[in-house]
């Protein structure tokens, strides 16, 4: 492939504009929220304790509803998942994560666009997703945009 000064022009304005986006502040919150639940001792002993609930659930799915514990290690996976969600900081990080990524989504959508109306952007969400294609286009979905 032959580099031109297009390409070297596109690639330096794309480092400029990622640097735009990691100096806003949701960008600033999402990594501040994200280094409190890495330091905050509750906050990783729960997660630690959950990721072995996980494995717990995992085993269990294998077999299914046939598992002798099937019921109760799905019950307190479910339950625990809950009080890891409810946790104010882990629930800050996860608000701080998803508006992060509905700007990534949003940029992504508007250059996608602004080259044609055409391109498809899977976004997970139905609010920007073309019509039919339910789960963004990367979900192997049936709009048949792949």
């Amino acid at each position: 492939m032959v580099t031109t000064m297009t390409d070297i022009n596109i690639l330096q304005e794309t480092s400029q504009f990622s640097d735009l986006i990691i100096s806003s502040d949701i960008f600033y919150k999402y990594t501040q929220t994200k280094k409190e639940v890495q330091t905050n001792a509750e906050a990783q002993e729960m997660l630690v304790h959950f990721q072995g609930l996980k494995e717990k659930y995992e085993e269990v799915q294998r077999f299914g509803k046939y598992h002798p514990d099937f019921h109760k290690v799905t019950s307190e996976v479910r339950e625990y998942k809950r009080k890891i969600d409810t946790h104010p900081l882990i629930s800050e990080y996860k608000t701080a994560e998803k508006e992060l990524e509905s700007l990534l989504t949003e940029v992504s959508r508007i250059l996608a666009h602004s080259v044609s109306q055409e391109i498809k952007v899977p976004t997970g969400n139905p609010f920007f997703d073309q019509a039919g294609c339910s789960g963004g286009c990367g979900s192997g979905g049936s709009c048949g945009c792949g």
